[in-house]
């Protein structure tokens, strides 16, 4: 029978993996299959059952009205004609690719699917990882033969967390198969549900290296302006009045220098890396743009030192307060936040740090070395800070139009996001 018909016959679609790229996918095709929500946290399933999001990426209001069933029951799988992997795919502190998700999510369902299932991977991986790492897992475990009794595609995940106009149905989806007719098969599914349309890979390796090398540009972009930015600072001329003329001309890309963190930029680039050195190839800009990436927390944290010593200020036991500590805007997310690196810094100079983020879940920072200071107290901490750096722009720190207040009267401000207006207190990237 076709997948799809399949499906409409009260078959199931699996969403393996309920994160932020998991979970909006699930509350997608909910509106046109019965979709089964699997995670093997089962603290995350009964928050979600209650109708408590907590990657506040659909809302508490949409998750309620959604037909996604919950379960942390993996023996479920065998009820669905369909997979989809959503597992996060980091990487290891020798910064090679951690496959352990992806394998111990493939192990599972090789334990429990039953024959005509097909799977789709939409975990970032290098190119292979889907057909010559996944798929023989799946024969050994099963005895199942591939193309005969499985089916495999890739269709890579373009979650933009926190960003309420890119959703799943508005982004162009790559879909690809093991063949034409898989592809076919897997296309159909995925058009229910995107009303940007999709673009179809030749092959699985093509789309794998397309999700991989979309993020690499973006982090040598960054990287690039990064750069400049250093440069610039040194030159004592201000980065965004030479962005400014810079973006008049019409091919200007418009990217501009910051922390570059989180699961996707910053990890995204390490796995194009790992798999060309193993076919013998050194990578030079990728590699040369994640070095400058990785070590723009250590340039902020020590051009702040150099100002507070520049205002006379005693570094021992200072005051200093983050606006933010996620990795980017309007999302709980702290998975490798740069921020968090930059607290890390600090700390080593023995300086007091407190963080302002009503976003965050601080559950997931590695870290505790900071006070937690609620927004809605933060006007009770005038004069009261060193230093303050603006790391992440949330839309709830809008109605923060001045910081000075919170400032000593020789206080320093390290604004990462041009927020505000320059003066002698204003250092930017």
């Amino acid at each position: 029978m076709e997948l799809i018909k399949s499906l409409k016959n009260n078959r199931k679609i699996g969403i393996l993996g309920l994160g932020y790229v998991g979970l909006p996918l699930a509350n997608a095709f909910s509106k046109k299959f019965n979709v089964l929500g699997i995670d093997v946290d089962e603290n995350k399933i009964d928050l979600y059952r209650s109708g408590k999001d907590v990657t506040n990426e659909i809302g508490d209001e949409a998750l309620k009205e959604s037909g996604i069933e919950f379960t942390s029951n993996l023996s479920r799988i065998s009820e669905c004609s369909l997979i989809i992997v959503t597992v996060p795919t980091p990487i290891k502190l020798d910064k090679t690719p951690d496959l352990t998700p992806v394998e111990k999510a493939t192990e599972t369902i090789g334990k429990y699917m039953v024959k005509g299932t097909y799977i789709v991977y939409e975990s970032t991986v290098f190119p292979g990882v889907t057909e010559d790492f996944c798929v023989p897992k799946i024969e050994e475990q099963t005895n199942l033969e591939y193309g005969v009794d499985f089916f495999v595609g890739y269709s890579p995940e373009r979650i933009n967390p926190g960003d309420k106009k890119n959703r799943v149905e508005s982004i162009v989806k790559i879909v690809s198969g093991m063949n034409e007719i898989v592809t076919k098969e897997i296309a159909a599914v995925y058009g229910e549900i995107i009303s940007a349309g999709l673009h179809i890979a030749p092959s699985i390796k093509v789309a794998e290296a397309a999700k991989v090398l979309e993020n690499s540009q973006r982090d040598i972009n960054i990287a690039f302006m990064n750069e400049v930015s250093i440069v610039l600072n040194k030159m004592e001329i201000d980065t965004f009045d030479v962005l400014d003329a810079m973006n008049t001309k019409w091919n200007s890309l418009g990217f501009y220098p910051g922390l570059v963190g989180g699961h996707c930029i910053g990890v995204d680039p390490y796995y194009f890396i790992y798999q060309a050195e193993q076919l013998g190839y050194h990578s030079q800009i990728i590699s040369s743009g994640r070095k400058i990436n990785d070590s723009m927390s250590t340039f902020i944290s020590n051009s702040l030192i150099k100002k507070m010593i520049q205002n006379n200020i005693n570094i021992n036991r200072s005051k200093v307060l983050l606006l933010g500590i996620t990795f980017k805007e309007n999302t709980p997310d702290v998975r490798n936040s740069k921020v968090i690196d930059i607290i890390d810094d600090l700390n080593e100079y023995n300086i007091d740090i407190s963080v302002v983020d009503d976003f965050a879940d601080l559950s997931q920072t590695n870290t505790d070395n900071f006070e937690k200071i609620e927004l809605s107290c933060i006007r009770d901490y005038h004069n009261y800070f060193d230093a303050v750096i603006y790391a992440v722009d949330h839309s709830n720190f809008n109605e923060l139009n001045d910081i000075n207040f919170l400032l000593k009267s020789n206080g320093v401000i390290i604004d990462l996001k041009n927020k505000f207006e320059k003066n002698g207190n204003v250092w930017k990237l």
